[in-house]
């Protein structure tokens, strides 16, 4: 079982101390990789509820120190040599695809292929409109955009026809390591499974108990099997704040009878001086050893 940790960039881990000092403990502790999540901008007013809180609302009001996600992990991979990094993940629809296009495939080479690129639709809608992007067809433009990545990265030469992205010759450099970068699709509901079989070489459903990840993660499977594309290769993620503490070996043993392939666990501090134990322990109990 592959263990990662999410919010790997945020609080005193957008600091170079900090992200040093947790990119250094997880490698030596054995997890296989490192997630944080995205916004480019938080409206101070907004009425869009925050779906991974009960209470609906953004810890810290949205004034939670935030790296931007790609930046961070190039600086990450420039310090270790076998940790992963993934984005859990990116708001794609509100970029420009030849952009994260860019940025991905830079990244890719210069962490010698260790990079994922888990998108979603986002969820604040104040955020697209400050942006200037649409909100109501972000899941259209996400189903686009990842068809679309796929030919910049693959081609030497793409051309895309859609409804929102369109282009003809188009030549990204630098040229990914393996052609392609894997793509993970983010999202609790239905839509977000199905587009995850479709198009997806990964699902991570950030939320959801044993029951309803079980529905999602056989909805994505069958998603795959209409599309002609085999439910195995999907690889599927989920994040378990709980497998961090004394059960945990339990708890990552139950999500593989669930067929799950990766196990999200919560920083267990932020303080730089503490982490590289905190980290260890962890790793000691639920990262497998070679």
């Amino acid at each position: 079982m592959k263990i990662g940790m999410w919010y790997a960039g945020v609080v005193t881990f957008s600091t170079p101390r900090g992200a040093g000092a947790l990119a250094s403990a997880a490698e030596s502790a054995g997890f296989e990789s490192l997630w944080t999540g995205d916004h480019i901008v938080i409206p101070v007013e907004h009425s869009t509820p925050y779906p991974y809180d009960p209470s609906g609302k953004l810890q810290g009001g949205g004034a939670v120190p935030m790296a931007e996600p790609l930046i961070l992990f190039a600086w990450m991979a420039a310090r270790t040599t076998r940790l992963r990094f993934a984005t859990g993940v990116l708001v794609a629809p509100q970029r420009d695809p030849f952009l994260i296009a860019k940025q991905a495939a830079t990244l890719d080479v210069l962490s010698d292929g260790r990079f994922s690129l888990g998108v979603g639709t986002g969820w604040l809608e104040e955020e697209f409109d400050m942006l200037g992007a649409d909100f109501k067809s972000r899941g259209s433009r996400l189903d686009e955009m990842i068809e679309a990545l796929r030919a910049l990265w693959r081609d030497a030469q793409s051309d895309f026809s859609g409804s929102t992205i369109r282009f003809r010759g188009a030549q990204i450099t630098p040229r990914t390591k393996a052609g392609g970068i894997p793509i993970i699709v983010g999202g609790h509901t239905e839509r977000a499974a199905r587009r995850a079989g479709q198009f997806g070489d990964g699902f991570f459903p950030a939320k959801g108990d044993h029951e309803k990840l079980a529905q999602l993660f056989d909805c994505a499977r069958e998603a795959a099997v209409q599309a002609g594309r085999n439910p195995d290769l999907l690889e599927l993620t989920v994040s378990d704040p709980l497998a961090a503490g004394e059960d945990g070996a339990d708890r990552v043993a139950n999500w593989k009878k669930l067929g799950v392939h990766r196990v999200l666990v919560n920083p267990p501090t932020f303080d730089p001086n503490e982490i590289g134990d905190a980290v260890r322990k962890i790793g000691d109990r639920i990262c497998d050893h070679d």
